[in-house]
This record gives structure tokens, C-alpha cells and sequence, in this order.
């Protein structure tokens, strides 16, 4: 348990990002405030979604790391809060569309639901936590939000996030209909450049259907806990009934805690040797 709240870094909708207790590393805290998928305007607090949110979100960065890809997340801390590395994030955010729905289904007017005939990549520049603009790959290069080498990387990490967690839902009954992935750079001792998934994976990330009957898990606690729980997450009888956050069997959960990521003798890919623009030494 962190006991010393170190100073803010960032602040979002849904989380915060704090200093950790050594350099390089920062406390990422979630909370109950829930966000709008399209517009991000914030709603009601539903009781006890960062616990779940926190928890899911850990479990899809360590599978991700299982296949090779590199993520910001150490270690689950508590129920709200996990240690991660600090990364420069990148000024856009990808979102991965498996079926048309959503802002896509309007703009190309598509009938919602159709199974897009291959994974469609859209990149989104992040104007604040709460507005993003669409904009094209020329745009990301033009105005250097990215170049060519970190472009190639994140589109490949993403289309591999994408058929990872397509298996992984589809195994439980769980229709990955699209969702949105974010990148930060990681500079190393020497100035090689690595790329990292950063931010949260989660159902506020995600669109998610029913796979039998096309239902969205949206709205309520219920939605989150139901994909908690067939993620073996979380007991069947889950941890909030009637608004109440049962914290006794929250905090009995096994922690979770990215191997991976903590072995030092781990090699990750550079993708370039260009001189380092900023940001900061690898931890």
C-alpha cells in the first residue's frame, strides 16, 4: 500500500497518474467516475468500476506482455491503484474497429453491427482527456506527433493487441467489437527508443456484445462485473450488490503482477537509434 502520495502527474476523466516511489515509476490510480464512450463527457460515478477496471485492465496489459507485447504495467498495488513505468504518451490514440458501431457506423453510414470485412485502424488526436479529432497517418507525420518508424511499430502492436483479444473474448462468449489502444515512448540508457501500450485496457475502452446475443455490456456495475467475472477476475457473486463495494472480499483478490515487466534479463525491441527527443532514461 502506498502511503505517501507523491505529486500529481496527470489527471483524466476516470484516473490519475501520480509520481511513484522511485524515478521512472508512477502510481496509476482509477476511480468510479465513468465517461461517455463517444462524446467523453462525464456521467454518474457507478460504484466500485475503478476496483474492476483497475483489475481488468492489469490482467489484459500481463496477457499482452505474454506475447511479446510491452506494456507500462508492473504491479497491482490495491484495489484501485497499480504501479507503472512512466512513458511519454503520444499525442494520438488508435482505435481498432472489429464491427461497425458507434461514431464509424454514422460517418460511413453503416448499419450497426456489420462485421467490417478486415480490422480498420482510426487515429485520433487527443486535443484534452475529453475531446478527440479524427485525423489520417500524413497528419501524425506532418505535424510530428509521430514518425514513420514509431508508426509502423504501433500499427503492428495494435493489430496484434486486436487478435490476442479477439481469441481471449471470444473464448468467453465476448464479441471485441472495437476499442481504443494508447502508445508512449520509453527512452533507454544508450538512447534506444522503445514503444509501450500505456494508459488502461477496459471496458471504458472497449465496445463489448454478448457473442450469442449481440447485447452491449454497457451502463451499470452489472456490464463491468460480468466481464470481470468470465475473465475469472472476480467470484461469481460479485463485488458490488445494490451500490455497496463488498471491500473484504475485494481486497482478498490475488494481486496481480507482470512478471515480465519486472525481469530486469528482459530484451524489448528498440525500434530505432535515433538521439532521444525527450522524455525519460528506461526504469
Amino acid at each position: 500500500m502506498i502511503k505517501v502520495r507523491q505529486k500529481k502527474i496527470t489527471e483524466g476523466t476516470t484516473k490519475t497518474l501520480f509520481d511513484g516511489p522511485e524515478s521512472g515509476l508512477g502510481i496509476l490510480s482509477f476511480s468510479d467516475k465513468a465517461r461517455q464512450w463517444n462524446s467523453g463527457a462525464q456521467v454518474d460515478d457507478i460504484s466500485g468500476k475503478g476496483i474492476l477496471n483497475n483489475r481488468i485492465s492489469a490482467h489484459l496489459m500481463t496477457c499482452l506482455e505474454s506475447i511479446g507485447l510491452p506494456t507500462h504495467f508492473l504491479k497491482s498495488l490495491n484495489m484501485r491503484e497499480q504501479e507503472v513505468k512512466i512513458v511519454d504518451p503520444l499525442s494520438i490514440r488508435l482505435v481498432v474497429r472489429n464491427v461497425a458501431a458507434g461514431s464509424m457506423a454514422d460517418r460511413l453510414d453503416l448499419p450497426v453491427g456489420t462485421i467490417l470485412p478486415r480490422p480498420i485502424i482510426e487515429f485520433y488526436y487527443k486535443k484534452d482527456s475529453q475531446n478527440y479529432s479524427i485525423i489520417t497517418e500524413d497528419h501524425i507525420v506532418a505535424f510530428q506527433w509521430g514518425d514513420p518508424f514509431e508508426m509502423e511499430e504501433i500499427v503492428t502492436m495494435a493489430y496484434r493487441a486486436n487478435d490476442f483479444m479477439n481469441g481471449l473474448f471470444s473464448g468467453i462468449g465476448v464479441r471485441l467489437v472495437d476499442f481504443s489502444i494508447e502508445f508512449g515512448r520509453l527512452w533507454g540508457e544508450y538512447g534506444e527508443l522503445y514503444i509501450m501500450i500505456c494508459d488502461e485496457l477496459s471496458p471504458d475502452t472497449m465496445r463489448l456484445w454478448d457473442l450469442k446475443t449481440n447485447q452491449p455490456f454497457e451502463g451499470g456495475i452489472e456490464a463491468y462485473q460480468e466481464i470481470a467475472v468470465r475473465l475469472g477476475l472476480i467470484p461469481r457473486e460479485g463485488l458490488v450488490t445494490g451500490g455497496d463495494v463488498n471491500e473484504t472480499m475485494a481486497e482478498k483478490l490475488d494481486a496481480i503482477e507482470n512478471i515480465l515487466a519486472n525481469n530486469e534479463d528482459r530484451k524489448i525491441r528498440a525500434i530505432t537509434k535515433m538521439p532521444p527527443r525527450k522524455g525519460t532514461p528506461r526504469g
